[in-house]
């Protein structure tokens, strides 16, 4: 197929290749590059600013390329939405580049949920009769797949198309079982399929690194897994079977656990709390007759960069400063696309205040 010749040539054998890796000349080079991402004190300064300013204010960052680039086609937030998307995509696609051997593949297997993330914003915009420059407007080409091979899956008519065209790749023998009305099951299956490449990456490797990139996606299983039990709690679902809902393989938090929480009212789980891993970092915003669960993901959120910094701290010259900055990087993103939509939105600076992750 022409198409999938397109992605392959982007999936190339390097990327894929493990073995010796110059951690000492990657970690110098991501060293520069979280150097340059937006310092604590500058989102203050954008929150005071309309969004004419803040579209200036990045204008003058490392965003300056992507908005300059993307200046004659959007104006406004959706200028911000496009540049910010383009910078992601550039920065992570940098990382494979500048890396090799067993950081390039362990980069690779990270990334690869940005392609399942595309995968399933195209065949739900197929589903919701999406136009192709509105599913592209969604799309964050940061992973293997290229920008080229992704815009041209969009264009296609139907999602058998854009599931024919996957017929090589290793998301096929889940996506060949989308009917057109199962779509929740399917990205459900792909989400697992994520945790599970990454487990398999790291399988029968006793080295430092595959350790340390081990644990840092187990506590991720572990904070994603908290947050969709906090909100499944918190909208009154206690049904059993959401559990498939959950990714195996957490750091300090079972499945078994989890099952036993699941039948609880919000009241009692909070109450069972008390005994969760991580319950220290968010005991003082976790209340019975909370309203809203921003807090304890924010909380959650931060935790999540606190241990990755200090990762990084203790090992220098790893894997782990790369997925501390790739972290950073996608939380300055997220944290400016919170202040644009929350400015466009009208909302008071305090609510926007509380969904910052800083």
């Amino acid at each position: 197929m022409q198409l999938l010749q397109k992605f392959k040539r982007g999936n190339s054998k390097k990327s894929q290749s493990k073995g010796h890796a110059n951690y000492a000349y990657t970690t110098a080079r991501v060293r520069a590059m979280k150097s340059k991402l937006l310092p604590k004190e500058s989102y203050p300064r954008l929150m005071n600013m309309s969004i004419d300013e803040i579209t200036r204010f990045i204008e003058e960052s490392e965003y300056k390329e992507d908005v300059d680039e993307l200046a004659r086609q959007y104006e406004g937030v959706d200028l911000i939405e496009h540049a910010l998307n383009r910078n992601l995509a550039e920065t992570f696609t940098k990382l494979l580049s500048i890396s090799d051997g067993d950081v390039n593949f362990l980069i690779g297997e990270k990334l690869k949920k940005f392609d399942i993330w595309n995968i399933k914003t195209i065949l739900r915009g197929k589903y919701c009769n999406a136009s192709t420059e509105e599913i592209l407007d969604a799309i964050v080409a940061a992973g293997r797949m290229s920008y080229t091979f992704l815009s041209d899956l969009a264009a296609k008519e139907t999602y058998e198309e854009v599931i024919s065209e996957l017929a090589n790749t290793e998301y096929y023998p889940i996506l060949k079982n989308y009917d057109g009305t199962n779509l929740s099951e399917i990205e459900n299956q792909l989400d697992k399929m994520y945790y599970i490449g990454l487990f398999e990456a790291i399988s029968g490797s006793k080295s430092k690194d595959r350790k340390l990139f081990e644990e840092f996606t187990r506590m991720g299983i572990d904070l994603k897994n908290l947050i969709t039990l906090f909100r499944l709690k918190k909208s009154g679902i206690t049904d059993p079977e959401v559990m498939n809902l959950m990714i195996d393989g957490g750091l300090k938090c079972k499945l078994k656990e989890t099952e036993r929480l699941m039948p609880l009212s919000f009241a009692d789980f909070v109450s069972e709390l008390e005994n969760n891993p991580y319950w220290d970092v968010i005991s003082d915003v976790v209340k019975p007759d909370m309203d809203s669960l921003i807090d304890v993901e924010t909380r959650l959120k931060q935790h999540r960069l606190k241990s990755a910094a200090s990762f990084s701290h203790v090992y220098p010259i790893s894997i782990v400063p790369i997925m501390d900055y790739m972290l950073s990087k996608q939380n300055e993103i997220s944290n400016l696309r919170i202040i644009i939509r929350g400015k466009a939105a009208n909302l008071e600076d305090d609510v926007i205040k509380e969904q910052l992750v800083i």
